[in-house]
């Protein structure tokens, strides 16, 4: 039985370059493995006052989660940090499944995780620093080290279309093997 993948891409416009950066790693995985994207544009801000009953979306997202082996993040870096609306999604998985209880569990709790971004010429390394902080301490595995990032050129910036070098598709490569292999 093929592993099943689970793309989260951190920015919700439709043409990203995080979403094309997804769309490029799918493509390596091929049929190693079962890849989907988590549609998540529906969830509401987190509320700890409306956590319980949990909102439709959160149920969906949670459960999407749940039935996957690993867990692949794409983002972009606003201003130098996490975008706000994948913090949001984040905090809503890190939360307890039953009211109160967080011994009984998360979402995301024990979810092999791996981290990627494309933006501008930092190559995501702040958000992906914070990533790994920040899924550490929701108690997810953390994989292929730094995970990757990468600069978009200026011509990417004017065309919308993201443009990967050699070596980049070859640490994309690399990074897709190693974590094929650890999950």
């Amino acid at each position: 039985m093929a592993q099943k993948i689970l793309f989260i891409v951190g920015s919700l416009r439709k043409r990203s370059f995080n979403r094309q950066l997804a769309d490029k790693a799918r493509e390596i995985i091929g049929s190693r493995a079962d890849v989907s994207f988590l549609e998540w544009a529906d969830v509401p801000f987190f509320n700890q006052d409306a956590e319980f009953p949990v909102p439709a979306a959160v149920a969906r997202v949670r459960k999407a989660v749940q039935e996957a082996d690993g867990i692949w993040i794409f983002s972009p870096e606003y201003n130098g940090a996490v975008p706000g609306a994948l913090k949001n999604l984040l905090d809503w998985l890190s939360r307890p499944l039953i009211p109160g209880d967080f011994a009984s569990g998360t979402a995301a709790a024990g979810k092999k995780v791996t981290v990627s971004g494309a933006g501008g010429k930092n190559a995501t390394r702040s958000v992906r620093a914070d990533l790994q902080k920040l899924l550490s301490f929701m108690r997810m595995e953390v994989l292929c080290a730094d995970g990757s990032g990468f600069s978009a050129d200026a011509e990417s910036f004017q065309t919308d279309r993201l443009a990967l070098r050699e070596e980049d598709s070859a640490r994309l490569e690399s990074q897709a093997a190693e974590f094929l292999a650890a999950i």
